[in-house]
């Protein structure tokens, strides 16, 4: 894990509002994502995680405010630009009906083409690189539905790296997947993190997965942050009581170091009783 804070920042939000029709789900939220990072957004359901992450996607028109892109204003950007800049995978996406798995990775490079430019020797190469980074190249000619959910949510994470953006956004990548796949997805993520300084915004369920691999933590209650920075900072018994309604104990991660948040539930405290 990078150690070191950068000022610089890929995406940057200015007094943003979303909403979705007349409800307000994130009221005039400030934040800034450090550049070449990782970043994990946490907090409970409808806490508005996956909101914040099409936002900033420019999925969900602003209420009100703005978002940057390196700077520039997004919605200033088009739609091709953004997408040769900035890759999202969204929870459960849909493809159509019959569509193999290599078909769907190749659809990241779509944003590359154009009328004088169609299928490259450089998309054919982000495109088979994506296949067998995330572990998919022998289920390429394969039908999408007709995998496993672990399988095709490997392969959506295919499409989006085959876009080769500088900056990806994933809603739940680990959807799906049992722990080894998990695991696999996550250090996968931290390579793309380490050698190619990519710039990685992710919602995780999991906070002592989100610690161990985000060098910056975004804590989020009812669509506001209520704290942001390095995982040693904001991973607090007093976070985890206040944004999940969960007394805890805040440990050193054996293997990683990094905080590990120990649940207290009743079957804990009513062993802690007993002992007594």
């Amino acid at each position: 894990m990078k150690t070191d804070t950068s000022t610089e920042s890929a995406l940057t939000t200015r007094k943003l509002s979303l909403a979705y029709a007349d409800t307000t789900i994130i009221e005039a939220l400030d934040l800034a994502i450090p550049a070449g990072r990782i970043t994990a957004l946490v907090g409970p359901n409808g806490c508005g995680k996956s909101t914040l992450l099409k936002g900033l996607a420019r999925l969900v028109k602003p209420k009100a405010g703005v978002v940057y892109l390196d700077s520039a204003s997004i919605f200033k950007l088009s739609t091709k630009e953004v997408a040769k800049r900035l890759g999202m995978l969204p929870q459960g996406p849909v493809a159509p009906e019959g569509l193999t798995v290599r078909e769907l990775v190749a659809q990241g490079r779509y944003p590359h083409q154009g009328w004088l430019q169609q299928w490259s020797q450089e998309d054919e190469r982000f495109t088979e690189q994506a296949l067998a980074i995330t572990s998919v190249a022998e289920l390429a000619d394969r039908p999408l539905d007709s995998l496993s959910g672990g399988q095709r949510q490997r392969a959506w994470i295919a499409m989006t790296l085959a876009q080769n953006t500088d900056v990806l956004l994933l809603d739940e990548p680990t959807t799906f997947l049992d722990l080894a796949h998990q695991i696999e997805v996550l250090d996968l993520l931290y390579e793309l993190n380490q050698t190619q300084n990519r710039t990685i915004v992710m919602v995780l369920h999991d906070l002592n997965q989100a610690c161990r691999y985000a060098d910056y933590l975004v804590a989020m209650r009812q669509g506001c942050i209520y704290a942001q920075g390095i995982p040693t900072k904001v991973m607090t018994e007093a976070m985890v009581r206040e944004v999940f309604g969960l007394e805890s104990r805040i440990v050193a991660d054996p293997v990683a170091g990094t905080p590990m948040c120990v649940p207290i539930g009743r079957k804990s405290r009513e062993a802690r009783l007993h002992q007594g």
